[in-house]
């Protein structure tokens, strides 16, 4: 699957998770506020929801390079110190992914047999958000880290700019 068409089918389900969240909230506050009714299942499915709707949009900003970092010091350095410095940061933040790979990989396993209370849904599908953006990070920092090595990451990508406040 290309890169673009990953986009687009995430932000796609971003969207209809979005509008799923919408509807669940707002209709349970009518239904108790108006009917004195609700739906039951609703706030445990919005927090599930949630939780997927957050983490594949990190993984979304993590693709784009968008995550807040403060650049203020590396973007002084010349290319050599840029390069380490993108190296460390890179090769730090595919360990933690890779730990959470591993710890998330568990959670689901372990998960699968428990089921949610209203909602009877597998917790090992609610906690595979955790896996599948994990794994997906470590997947984007991986590249990175190999095109920084190769070489074939310009100079201009070497500095995360991000439009921060102190610029």
């Amino acid at each position: 699957m290309s890169s673009r068409l990953f986009e687009r089918a995430a932000n796609l389900s971003m969207v209809a998770m979005m509008a799923a969240m919408v509807v669940l909230v707002f209709g349970n506050v009518v239904l108790r506020y108006a009917f004195n009714s609700g739906i039951v299942f609703s706030e445990e499915a919005s927090r599930f929801i949630f939780m997927w709707l957050t983490l594949v949009g990190a993984l979304l900003v993590m693709k784009d390079n968008m995550h807040l970092g403060m650049s203020t010091i590396v973007a002084r350095l010349g290319e050599t110190g840029q390069r380490l410095c993108r190296g460390v940061a890179d090769l730090g933040a595919l360990g933690c992914c890779l730990l959470l790979v591993h710890g998330s990989w568990k959670l689901v396993a372990i998960g699968m047999d428990d089921r949610a209370p209203v909602t009877g849904v597998p917790i090992g599908l609610v906690y595979a958000c955790l896996l599948v953006s994990s794994a997906g990070m470590s997947l984007l920092l991986a590249r990175s880290l190999w095109r920084l090595l190769s070489g074939r990451m310009r100079r201009d990508e070497l500095v995360r700019d991000t439009g921060s406040a102190g610029e």
